[in-house]
C-alpha cells in the first residue's frame, strides 16, 4: 500500500507540473500566471477538488503517441467562492500551448454538466492556441461539443468566461456565448482570424493587440465586458463580481450584510439636476448614493458610456442596474448602447434579478449611419428585452423623458411596476423647441411669437404631472427619498407572480 501510496503522490506531481518548469517559467516571463496558480487566487483556499488529472490525449498521428502529459492541457473541477460552489476550468499553456483535444473538450463538457445538474456557475480560464491540428475534425467536434452545452446552460447557470492569453479561430465562440467576459490588458486576445490571414486577404497591416485585444473588445466591439491590468486583478475582480450572482435560475439572490440604512436619505440627490435642460451630469454619481455602501459593479464601462449597466445591492439584496448617462451623448439611445443594456436586462431576467432603471434620455440617435446601420432593429432589442421581463422593475426618471425612448426605458406601458419620476422629469413627445417648430410652424418668422409658445408648451409639458395624471407615473417623489422608495418597491415585489404566454421561445430582433 505504501509504494502505491507514493506512486500516487509522484504521478500527482507530475501532473501538476503541466508542460514543465522550463514552460512555467516561460509563462511567468510573459507576467501570467499557470492555470493552477489562477485557480488558487481565484477559489478559496483549500476548496479546489480537481477532476480528471491524470487524461491524456488518443491521438497516435504525427509522433503525438510519444508525447503523452497527464490533465492534457487543461485543469478542471470545482470549488467555492466566499463559500459558495462554482465549477471551473482553467486551460494550460505549458501543455501543448492550451490546444484543445478531443479529451480535453470531453474535460471541460463533464464539469459543464456536472453545473448544469447541481446548479451551479461555471467559469472558465481561457489561454490556449486554439484546435490541436495534430488531432483534425476531433478538435473541431470537442469544440462544438463545448459549444453545444454553452447554449444548454445559458439562462440557467450563470457562465463567466476570462480571457488570460490567446483565444482565436473556433475558440472564440465558446466565450462569445457565455454571460460575461473579462480580459487582461496585452496579455490577452480574441479573434477569428488573426493578423497574418488579415494582411494576407484584405491587406490590412494590424497587431494582435489592434485586432483582437482586451482594450480594443471592451470599447470598439463591445465583445468583453472589463479589461484589467493583470491576472491577480482579474481574477479578484471574479471573485468580487460572482458574489451579485445566483448560483442558478432555481437560487434565490445572495444576500450580502449591510449597516446601510434602507431608509438613507441624500439630501445631495435634490441638487443633482442642474439649472439647464443642456448641462450633463453624472448618473454614477446617482446609482452609488442609491445603492448600499455606494457599492457599483459597472459592465462594459468603456464601451457605450451613454448607458450604464451594473450590479448593485439594496438592503444586502442583487439588483440590475441600467441608467442613461447624459455625461456622453446626452444619454442618447443608439445602436451600441440598445445591445448592451438589451443583453443585460435578458440576463437579469434569466436569473431573478430586480432591474432598476435610472432614466434621463432625449431619444434615439438621429444620423443616416444609425438608420443604415439598423437603429430599428437594434433599438427594438431594448425595447424587446424589457417587455420580455417578468422580474421586479422600478423605473426613476430624474429629468428627460422623450419620444419612443421614454418608451423603451421600463415605461409603465411595457409592465413597469412602479415607476417614479422627479420633479425635474420632462416627459413629452420631444423637447419644447421642436415641438413647436412643428404644431406652430406657421409662426416660425416671428420670433416673440415663437418664444412665448415655447415657454407655454414648457409650463404644459416639460414637468412629470402630465403622465401622473394618466397614471403612467406612479408618484413624483422627491430626489433624495429615491433610495428608501426603491427599498420599499423591491420588498414590495419579492414575490411578485408574472408570466409570459407559453411559448418553445421568442423571436427576439437578432
Amino acid at each position: 500500500m505504501a509504494t502505491t501510496i507514493e506512486e500516487l503522490e509522484d504521478r500527482r506531481e507530475r501532473a501538476r507540473l503541466g508542460g514543465g518548469q522550463a514552460r512555467i517559467d516561460a509563462q511567468h516571463a510573459k507576467g501570467r500566471l499557470t492555470a493552477r496558480e489562477r485557480l488558487d487566487v481565484l477559489l478559496d483556499p483549500g476548496s479546489f477538488e480537481e477532476y480528471d488529472m491524470f487524461v491524456e490525449h488518443n491521438c497516435s498521428d504525427f509522433g503525438m503517441e510519444s508525447q503523452k502529459v497527464p490533465g492534457d492541457g487543461v485543469v478542471t473541477g470545482s470549488g467555492t467562492i466566499n463559500g459558495r460552489l462554482v465549477y471551473v476550468f482553467a486551460q494550460d499553456f505549458t501543455v501543448f500551448g492550451g490546444s484543445l483535444s478531443e479529451r480535453h473538450a470531453q474535460k471541460i463538457c463533464k464539469v459543464m454538466d456536472m453545473a448544469l445538474k447541481v446548479g451551479a456557475p461555471v467559469i472558465g480560464l481561457n489561454d490556449s492556441g486554439g484546435a490541436r491540428i495534430q488531432e483534425g475534425v476531433a478538435s473541431l467536434g470537442g469544440y462544438a461539443e463545448v459549444f453545444q452545452r454553452n447554449v444548454l446552460a445559458s439562462g440557467v447557470v450563470p457562465q463567466i468566461s476570462l480571457i488570460m492569453g490567446p483565444c482565436a479561430g473556433g475558440a472564440v465562440y465558446s466565450p462569445a456565448m457565455t454571460d460575461f467576459i473579462f480580459m487582461v490588458k496585452d496579455s490577452s486576445y480574441m479573434f477569428v482570424t488573426g493578423p497574418d490571414v488579415v494582411k494576407t486577404v484584405t491587406n490590412e497591416v494590424v497587431t494582435q493587440e489592434e485586432l483582437g485585444g482586451a482594450v480594443t473588445h471592451t470599447t470598439k466591439s463591445g465583445v468583453a465586458d472589463v479589461a484589467f491590468e493583470n491576472d491577480i486583478e482579474a481574477l479578484l475582480a471574479t471573485r468580487d463580481f460572482f458574489d451579485y450572482l445566483p448560483l442558478s435560475n432555481r437560487h434565490d439572490l445572495p444576500t450580502r450584510p449591510t449597516t446601510d440604512p434602507w431608509d438613507r436619505i441624500e439630501d445631495s440627490l435634490d441638487t443633482l439636476i442642474p439649472d439647464s435642460a443642456n448641462k450633463p451630469y453624472d448618473m454614477h454619481e446617482l446609482i452609488r448614493k442609491v445603492v448600499d455602501e455606494g457599492d457599483f459593479f459597472e459592465v462594459q464601462p468603456t464601451h457605450a458610456g451613454n448607458i450604464l449597466c451594473g450590479f448593485g445591492r439594496v438592503e444586502g439584496r442583487t439588483i440590475g442596474i441600467v441608467a442613461n448617462q447624459p455625461m456622453v451623448l446626452a444619454g442618447v439611445l443608439d445602436i451600441n448602447s440598445s445591445k448592451k443594456a438589451g443583453r443585460f436586462v435578458r440576463f437579469c431576467d434569466a436569473f431573478d434579478i430586480p432591474i432598476v432603471t435610472f432614466v434621463d434620455v432625449p431619444g434615439f440617435l438621429p444620423g443616416v449611419a444609425q438608420e443604415h446601420s439598423g437603429i430599428i432593429k437594434h433599438g427594438a432589442k431594448l425595447l424587446f428585452a424589457y417587455a420580455e421581463a417578468t422580474v421586479p422593475k422600478i423605473t426613476v426618471i430624474t429629468r428627460k423623458a422623450y419620444g419612443g425612448a421614454y418608451d423603451v426605458m421600463a415605461s409603465k406601458h411595457l409592465r413597469g411596476d412602479l415607476n417614479y419620476a422627479w420633479p425635474s422629469a420632462e416627459i413629452a413627445v420631444m423637447g419644447a423647441k421642436g415641438a413647436v417648430e412643428i404644431i406652430f410652424r406657421k409662426d416660425i418668422g416671428d420670433a416673440q411669437k415663437i418664444a412665448e409658445r415655447t415657454r407655454e408648451y414648457e409650463e404644459r409639458f416639460a414637468n412629470p404631472f402630465v403622465a401622473a395624471s394618466k397614471g403612467f407615473i406612479d408618484e413624483v417623489i422627491m430626489p433624495h427619498s429615491t433610495r428608501r422608495r426603491i427599498a420599499l418597491g423591491l420588498r414590495k415585489l419579492r414575490d411578485k407572480q408574472l408570466e409570459n404566454p407559453w411559448k418553445k421561445h421568442d423571436n427576439i430582433p437578432l
